[in-house]
């Protein structure tokens, strides 16, 4: 009964099982850990304790864009996430069936985690099925506003950290890697109809939607492309402080994500912004560096 998302609703064996606690948390668990590689390295940094509450968090998080991306129904996907929607109304209410909330109503309590990060993120999953163009960079950051900066502010307060401050340079960094996950998917996008390139910034330098879904990289796309990196740049280094703000495991991973997405525009940069011919991806050596790195600066020396 360990299924993903989609196999899971079209199992009524999984649908009607009633989950204990351990089991759904064993649930939880697994599917974060078998449906995103880095996911057990991430949370292996935290404190033990933090571990089960980050699995469930993931699992929610990974329920809702699978119903927003992984149905090919707009409508059914539409469907599918206000019944998600009514399942996080009924878990802060006290009353949960489903796997995920069985195992998210112990960190909601132990954590006292608010309900309107879970609720934004369905806003922006939801404006996914409806939504496939950004007029201007205002439209777009404001979709990151429900799409990324939701789970930074989560993990803050799983982490205990629930001020102002902290918060601000979060939605920075989270609106970046959001920032730098579009760019390096631009293509991937097109094949879904979707452009997050900003339409007036297409148009101001000198560019076409025509030309962009017939793959053309052009001086013009090369300009496009070189202001939303730096765009994507500018909110990586503004929330750059954060990680010296908070414990030294949870410095860890942010420094990681951050430097991960710095070195991602650096490579589409490297490709003279080209990212219409093939996707830009970080190796495993890479990305292995990149861990290391983090570590050593975090592990072996002092939280600020």
């Amino acid at each position: 009964m360990f299924l993903y998302p989609r196999q899971f609703l079209a199992s009524p064996e999984a649908l009607g099982h009633e989950w204990t606690r351990s089991e759904a948390e064993a649930y939880t668990r697994w599917l974060a850990c078998s449906h995103y590689e880095n996911f057990h390295v991430v949370t292996i940094l935290l404190p033990r304790v933090l571990r089960q509450d980050f699995y469930n968090l993931y699992a929610y998080c990974r329920w809702a864009d699978d119903l927003g991306d992984e149905l090919e129904d707009p409508a059914e996907s539409l469907r599918r996430l206000q019944w998600w929607e009514e399942q996080l109304e009924a878990v802060y209410r006290g009353r949960a069936s489903h796997p995920v909330f069985i195992a998210l109503r112990r960190t909601i309590e132990r954590h006292e985690l608010p309900k309107q990060p879970l609720a934004d993120l369905l806003t922006a999953f939801r404006q996914d099925q409806t939504v496939r163009r950004y007029r201007s960079w205002d439209e777009l950051l404001a979709y990151c506003r429900y799409s990324a900066n939701p789970v930074g502010r989560l993990v803050l307060h799983l982490c205990g950290y629930r001020d102002r401050e902290r918060q601000q340079l979060s939605d920075a960094t989270c609106t970046g890697l959001q920032l730098a996950n579009f760019w390096q998917d631009v293509s991937v996008d097109l094949a879904k109809d979707r452009v997050y390139l900003p339409l007036e910034a297409i148009e101001r330098h000198g560019y076409s939607l025509a030309e962009l879904f017939a793959r053309r990289v052009t001086p013009a796309f090369r300009s496009l492309m070189r202001e939303a990196v730096a765009r994507a740049r500018g909110f990586f280094l503004e929330g750059m402080p954060l990680a010296g703000m908070v414990d030294r495991h949870l410095a860890v991973d942010i420094e990681l994500f951050t430097r991960g997405g710095l070195r991602l525009l650096e490579l589409i940069e490297a490709r003279n912004y080209d990212v219409l011919t093939a996707r830009p991806v970080l190796g495993r050596v890479e990305r292995l560096r990149l861990l290391l790195g983090a570590v050593g600066r975090r592990l072996l020396r002092p939280a600020a």
